[in-house]
C-alpha cells in the first residue's frame, strides 16, 4: 500500500505579505546625519538647554536638562546623582537601592526617577521624587498595562513614566493606562544582547519618531532609551522628537560609577546579564540572560563627559538655528547617509 503525498496549496495575498513584512524604511541613529541650515546666531552659549515640560496626569511642572542616567547597577549611583543634579540633569537610580537605601537619594528629589518592577507599586509609592516608573523588558503584556493602571491609581498626583515599547500604538495604551512618559527602546543599548537572542527590536531612531508623534498627540512624552554612543546621537534623538534621553554606557567607566577599577578598566553589565542576575539573585528556569558584561576603560571624573555631551549638543543647535533644544525637532530635517564619520583614526 502506497501513500501519496498531497501538499496545501496556499496563495498569500498581497495584503497577507503586507502583514507579514513590514517594507517601510525604519532607520536608527548611524543611518542619519542632519543637514545644517542657515543660522543667525553666533554663538554656542546663546543655546538654553534647560526645557520645561507639563505632564498629563500629574499635572506637574518639571525644568532641567532632559537627560537622564540609566537605572542600572553601574550607573545609577548615589555619587552619580549627586554629580549629574548640579547641571539639571536626572538620575534614574539602580532598583536595588529602591528596595534598600532610597533614603540616601535625599537631595535635589526633583531630579531623581524612581523605577521598579510591577511587583515594586507599594514601594514605588513610598518615594518622595519628581519620577516614579515601570521599568519592564517587555511593555507589551496586559499584565504591564494593568500595573501602569494600578500604580496610577495608588499614586494619582504622581509623574509616571512606563516602558519600554518601540511602537505608537503600545505608547498611547501606555499613556491612556495612566503614563505621563513612556520609555522606548528594545534592544538598542550597548549591553543589551535582546535583539541577538530574541529576534525582537525596532530600529530607534524611527521607534523615537513614531512614539513621540504618537505620545504628543495626547500631550505626553517619551523617553529615547539606549543606542546613543556620543553627543551627536543624542542630538538626534532630541531632533527625532525626545522629550528626554537615558544613556547608560555613555557614563560608564567613571569614578562616580559603582565597581572597582582595576588594571585601568571597570565593569559595565546590563541589567539582565548574568552579572546582574547572579549579583540579585534573579535566575529561574525560564529566564536567560539578554545582557552581556563588558570591561570600559576608566574614564576619572564624570564632569568631562557631561561637559562634552552639552557642548556637542550647543553646537548641533547652532548649526541649525535652534536657539533653544525645544526648536531642535521644528529645526531639524535628517538625511540618509551610508557613512556618518570618517573612521581612518577611529570611531571616536
Amino acid at each position: 500500500m502506497g501513500f501519496k503525498n498531497s501538499f496545501i496549496n496556499i496563495k498569500l495575498t498581497e495584503e497577507d505579505l503586507i502583514l507579514l513584512i513590514n517594507e517601510d524604511l525604519k532607520l536608527d541613529y548611524s543611518d542619519v546625519l542632519i543637514r545644517p541650515k542657515r543660522s543667525t546666531m553666533s554663538s554656542r552659549g546663546e543655546v538654553k538647554l534647560k526645557r520645561t515640560h507639563r505632564f498629563l496626569w500629574s499635572k506637574k511642572k518639571w525644568s532641567g536638562i532632559p537627560i537622564m542616567s540609566a537605572n542600572m547597577d553601574t550607573v545609577g549611583t548615589l555619587a552619580m546623582h549627586k554629580k549629574l543634579s548640579t547641571y539639571g540633569l536626572i538620575t534614574c537610580p539602580a532598583k536595588h537601592h529602591l528596595k534598600k537605601d532610597s533614603k540616601k537619594f535625599k537631595t535635589k528629589r526633583s531630579n531623581i526617577c524612581w523605577f521598579g518592577g510591577i511587583d515594586d507599586i507599594s514601594k514605588l509609592s513610598e518615594t518622595n521624587s519628581g519620577f516614579i516608573g515601570l521599568d519592564v523588558a517587555n511593555g507589551y503584556t496586559i499584565k504591564f498595562v494593568d500595573s501602569v493602571k494600578r500604580l496610577r491609581e495608588k499614586c494619582p498626583d504622581a509623574t509616571i513614566a512606563a516602558g519600554n515599547v518601540v511602537t505608537a500604538d503600545m505608547t498611547q495604551e501606555l499613556i491612556l493606562a495612566g503614563a505621563d512618559i513612556v520609555k522606548v527602546g528594545i534592544g538598542p543599548g550597548s549591553v543589551c544582547t535582546t535583539r541577538i537572542k530574541t529576534g525582537i527590536g525596532y530600529p530607534q531612531l524611527s521607534a523615537v519618531i513614531e512614539c513621540a508623534d504618537a505620545a504628543h498627540g495626547l500631550n505626553a512624552h517619551i523617553i529615547a532609551d539606549g543606542g546613543c554612543i556620543s553627543s551627536g546621537d543624542i542630538v538626534k534623538a532630541f531632533a527625532g522628537g525626545a522629550d528626554f534621553v537615558m544613556i547608560g554606557g555613555m557614563l560608564a567607566g567613571h569614578d562616580e560609577c559603582d565597581g572597582e577599577l582595576e588594571d585601568g578598566v571597570m565593569k559595565f553589565y546590563g541589567m539582565a546579564s548574568e552579572s546582574a542576575m547572579t549579583r540579585h539573585s534573579n535566575h529561574n528556569e525560564y529566564r536567560g540572560t539578554e545582557g552581556k558584561t563588558v570591561e570600559v576603560e576608566y574614564r576619572g571624573k564624570v564632569d568631562d563627559t557631561i561637559k562634552d555631551i552639552l557642548s556637542g549638543i550647543r553646537s548641533a543647535c547652532t548649526y541649525v538655528g535652534a536657539n533653544k533644544l525645544k526648536d531642535l525637532s521644528k529645526c531639524t530635517t535628517f538625511v540618509r547617509v551610508n557613512n556618518t564619520h570618517n573612521t581612518v583614526f577611529g570611531n571616536e
